[in-house]
């Protein structure tokens, strides 16, 4: 399912919107999320900082899991709005997201007139998913 312009900018608004919970006092990285669910339903995350460093979690697995303890399982597309540059999912985000959504449509960039799209799949060539253990 194609998504409008439109639907990017505002996934990505409520993506920077996310941006504000992020807890990030040792990297000052905060990331904000909005995952968009094939019913319209939009999910948002916000990376959780730790300083057991390994402990923290990324905004995508965030509302990822959100969206999963909720029942939600089809995945349309994802924003990911970061405090600096124009940052995409990390390589344990794109593996967990690939999990559920292998054409995941990533839309990412540095402000809502400045936005890059790609899938999934573009960013996570020759994944290793659920239909490689079969």
């Amino acid at each position: 399912m194609a998504i409008s312009k439109e639907e990017c900018s505002s996934l990505y608004l409520t993506a920077t919107e996310a941006l504000g919970n992020a807890y990030a006092p040792y990297s000052g990285f905060s990331v904000g999320v909005a995952l968009l669910t094939s019913e319209g339903k939009v999910f948002t995350g916000c990376n959780v900082e730790n300083a057991s460093y390994s402990a923290g979690m990324c905004a995508e697995r965030i509302a990822l899991g959100k969206a999963v303890s909720e029942g939600y399982r089809d995945f349309i597309a994802i924003a990911v709005a970061g405090s600096s540059g124009a940052p995409t999912p990390c390589g344990i985000c794109r593996q967990a997201l690939y999990e559920f959504a292998p054409g995941l449509l990533v839309i990412w960039g540095s402000s809502g007139s400045d936005l890059h799209c790609l899938s999934l799949n573009g960013l996570l060539p020759e994944a290793f998913g659920p239909l490689d253990l079969k």
